[in-house]
């Protein structure tokens, strides 16, 4: 056996393993990072990840009229002073969507105490939004329904203590 053979089939194998490492670090690695449920990163929630349109969520310096938010962090992009700033991830209010805001039209279900939600490091109170409609339980009355049962809950809770919930009806 000569001598080149060797060196041959180690520079062949190095080859061959840097190459499998990089395929497989290309083909697992996601487009977007999508965090958990509850997690605050920097990525973008996975809706965000192959949307498009005015009416898709995005990240934002300013929550535009019309729009709720999802989450914050923490970022130099929004700055105008060099120091860090609030961004928002906006997007329009819907149905069994968690926002840090109420928003007119909407009741809510429930509620949350979390991080996402925070434009200062502590915790604030996130709402399942929700479109109102005869039978709904819900943690407010909105305008065109009445009630016609209660129940106390911790469900719509913004202080830890039980609130009132109540059956929707339509007027």
């Amino acid at each position: 056996m000569s001598r080149t053979t060797p060196r041959t089939l180690l520079a062949a194998t190095a080859t061959a393993a840097l190459a499998l490492a990089t395929a497989l670090t290309t083909a697992t690695a996601p487009a977007v990072a999508a965090p958990a449920p509850e997690a605050r990163t920097v990525a973008a929630p996975a809706a965000e990840a192959g949307t498009t349109g005015a009416t898709s969520a995005f990240w934002s310096c300013t929550v535009p009229s019309g729009y709720t938010y999802s989450a914050t962090r923490s970022t130099l992009s929004c700055s105008t002073s060099g120091g860090f700033r609030t961004e928002y991830y906006v997007q329009p209010p819907s149905d069994n969507l968690w926002a840090c805001t109420t928003m007119s039209g909407f009741t809510h279900s429930a509620t949350q105490s979390t991080l996402d939600c925070s434009t200062s490091g502590g915790f604030r109170t996130k709402y399942l939004l929700r479109t109102p409609v005869t039978g709904l339980w819900a943690c407010t009355v909105p305008s065109g329904f009445t009630y016609t049962s209660t129940q106390s809950t911790l469900d719509c809770s913004t202080s830890g203590g039980f609130t009132t919930k109540y059956l929707l009806r339509a007027l």
